[in-house]
């Protein structure tokens, strides 16, 4: 089922429709396990882990991923690591959005992007997967295109052919100097997001 129409089949529910406008899942997209942690295509992971430490947030096992949450003015975050591997990060999102009667419009995907510059951050409220697997599966999953990803540029500095080893590789050091900053710069963008709606964030943030 078209997870926009399971929200509206199920909006009369004992949560009410105004706790659930309050409650923001926010999805970092990557792969697990050591060997990963540290590549580029791992970026969600390292913006919702960079995200729930600057609000004193704990991370815990919970199922089809890892999950955090914390209160702010008002509205409840609940951050997500699909433990999934990213070609199957859509089973873990549609669990949770119907588990915690999240609307679609409240989900927020974080994602690595070629084709910005490294650390260039893109907010788009729906769109093509692009070649993104974790984002073809997602969108599967839900059954439609119309949700909010943030797009996080690791650039296109590879050799013809090279694609797959790039994405999966770390870092530089020049990379990993700057990226305290940009992670920091991104939580900004999300808690954005949740408080001044998607447009305003858009209209501030994009392509900074």
């Amino acid at each position: 089922m078209n997870v926009f129409k399971w929200f509206f089949k199920n909006k009369t529910n004992t949560n009410t429709a105004a706790e659930m406008s309050k409650k923001y899942l926010i999805v970092g997209l990557g792969n697990i396990g050591a060997d990963y942690v540290n590549t580029r295509h791992n970026i969600g992971f390292k913006v919702v882990e960079k995200f729930a430490q600057l609000n004193d947030a704990i991370f815990e096992t919970k199922k089809l991923g890892d999950l955090a949450s914390f209160k702010f003015k008002g509205r409840t975050f609940l951050l997500l690591k699909p433990n999934t591997y990213m070609n199957l990060s859509g089973k873990a999102v549609k669990y949770w959005l119907e588990k915690e009667s999240i609307p679609p419009e409240n989900l927020l995907v974080i994602t690595d992007d070629l084709n910005l510059p490294f650390g260039t951050l893109r907010l788009k409220m729906k769109g093509s997967a692009g070649g993104h697997n974790g984002l073809k599966d997602l969108q599967d999953k839900l059954n439609t295109s119309q949700y909010n990803r943030l797009r996080f540029g690791i650039s296109d500095e590879f050799a013809k052919g090279r694609q797959v080893d790039y994405v999966l590789g770390n870092w530089t050091d020049e990379e990993a100097d700057k990226l305290k900053e940009r992670l920091e710069h991104c939580s900004e963008f999300i808690k954005s997001f949740v408080m001044a709606g998607v447009q305003n964030a858009m209209n501030t943030f994009n392509g900074t």
